[in-house]
């Protein structure tokens, strides 16, 4: 599919889907976050995709939402567009495949959500990181209260959405909000070897560890255990794990078919 906003690129089983607006820093409009919507979808469907890298184009990764578009909603709008944008999230979130954040650079606002709804996140050192909403007169909207104090914990989610203060990848790095940070000139490659290391296990397996962690971390510890239990059973009846288990005992790599 063409897109006005987006670019799709591959790399053998990885898709890199560029957030393509620089000349707003990649802020998330509607035009955008429905274009966005149609990626995943189109991504989430092709057989030859394992993992799919999120980044920006230019110096931000995404900006926030579009202030100017947003300006003059009513109430009823707003909610419609803050509906948008948290679904389209929850559905990167959930979907079946690893979901890497590049952020080669503003990550604020809505930008910040979008890498929070992601697997993992991989800053460049240039990135900085902030909810400003409160700065705005708005609260946030596209699930930052929920998933940024999973992730850093609820005293420190707190003083960034109360403050509006915007750290950088050291400090992001430090609280747990990013998993590494690169060079600048690296980010991109790094991000592409790790999608690749993940791409090379047996998916099937990934596909249920990210289940299990999902629908596990807002559960009980019986409840839990209870899902990865039976998500560990259920790779028994795939290919993939007598081909997994035969390599290690005959000391070859694996060669997993996906089945």
């Amino acid at each position: 599919m063409d897109f006005k906003n987006l670019t799709i690129t591959k790399e053998e089983n990885v898709a890199i889907l560029t957030i393509n607006r620089p000349k707003a820093l990649n802020a998330l409009n509607t035009e955008l976050l429905n274009e966005l919507d149609k990626a995943i979808d189109v991504l989430k469907a092709d057989d030859e995709v394992f993992v799919i890298i999120i980044t920006g184009e230019g110096k931000a990764f995404v900006a926030g939402a579009d202030i100017a578009e947003m300006r003059d909603m009513t109430p009823e709008e707003a909610r419609k567009f803050a509906i948008l944008g948290s679904r389209i999230f929850r559905k990167i979130e959930l979907m079946d495949k690893v979901v890497i954040a590049a952020v080669n650079g503003f990550a604020l606002g809505g930008g910040s959500e979008l890498a929070l709804c992601c697997d993992i996140i991989l800053g460049g050192e240039k990135a900085k990181f902030g909810q400003p909403e409160v700065g705005l007169g708005i609260c946030l909207g596209f699930a930052g209260t929920q998933r940024l104090p999973r992730l850093v914990g609820i005293k420190k989610a707190k003083e960034l959405i109360f403050t509006g203060d915007i750290i950088d990848a050291e400090e992001a790095g430090k609280i747990g909000l990013v998993n590494h940070v690169i060079p600048q000139d690296e980010l991109m490659a790094k991000s592409i070897e790790m999608a690749k290391r993940i791409a090379s296990k047996g998916q099937i397996a990934v596909r249920y560890a990210k289940v299990a962690i999902n629908r596990g971390i807002d559960t009980d510890m019986d409840t839990g255990n209870a899902i990865e239990t039976d998500l560990f059973a259920l790779c028994f009846a795939n290919e993939d794990q007598k081909e997994g288990m035969t390599a290690f005992l005959e000391k070859r790599r694996a060669e997993f078919k996906n089945k």
